[in-house]
């Protein structure tokens, strides 16, 4: 299989595959947004993960323990589709009390990096994003972070089989994590 880099730096931008991928973003933070999460989770395919590690503080010697490898350590998240099914269930349901009323939320997605296209259109993609949360009356939060994600391309959109969301943060001071990145 060959793969082939396409960064903004290599002169091999394809501008057509980043303004395609770049609108599916777009399109997907406006389903977060609008709490359409079963629109969300169909953008995903049947055999999904979706991961999100606990980010460490280390040495600048260390560095690359910052975020370990999967298997190494007891992540946030990492949600088959089933599961995900479930928490979007729950949520929908009015049981999940700490989001009662739903919390509001805004993502900006941004930065857009085609990482690798793959001979099949497998696209390994990053982006960074902010999610502002707000909840009850006087509850907040920010986010910050960045998103890399495994997108194929099906009937003329875009499918993500894997998504692995690292915030900038190593600790959560919110009363909980009911929310999607």
């Amino acid at each position: 299989m060959t793969v082939t880099t396409k960064s903004a730096l290599s002169g091999l931008f394809d501008e057509t595959l980043w303004s395609t991928i770049n609108s599916f973003y777009i399109a997907e933070a406006w389903l977060l947004d609008d709490r359409k999460l079963r629109e969300w989770l169909d953008l995903f395919t049947e055999e999904m993960v979706y991961y999100m590690p606990r980010r460490r503080n280390v040495n600048r010697k260390e560095l690359d323990r910052e975020i370990p490898a999967r298997g190494t350590d007891l992540p946030y998240f990492e949600d088959s589709r089933k599961l995900m099914e479930v928490r979007i269930q729950r949520l929908e349901s009015g049981t999940a009390w700490a989001e009662e009323p739903p919390s509001r939320t805004r993502h900006l997605v941004g930065n857009l990096l085609i990482e690798s296209v793959e001979d099949d259109g497998t696209v390994r993609a990053k982006t960074a994003f902010i999610c502002h949360r707000s909840h009850g009356e006087t509850a907040t939060a920010l986010y910050s972070g960045y998103r890399q994600d495994v997108l194929h391309p099906v009937d003329g959109s875009w499918k993500i089989s894997d998504r692995t969301v690292v915030l900038d943060a190593n600790v959560i001071l919110d009363k909980n994590l009911a929310i999607f990145f």
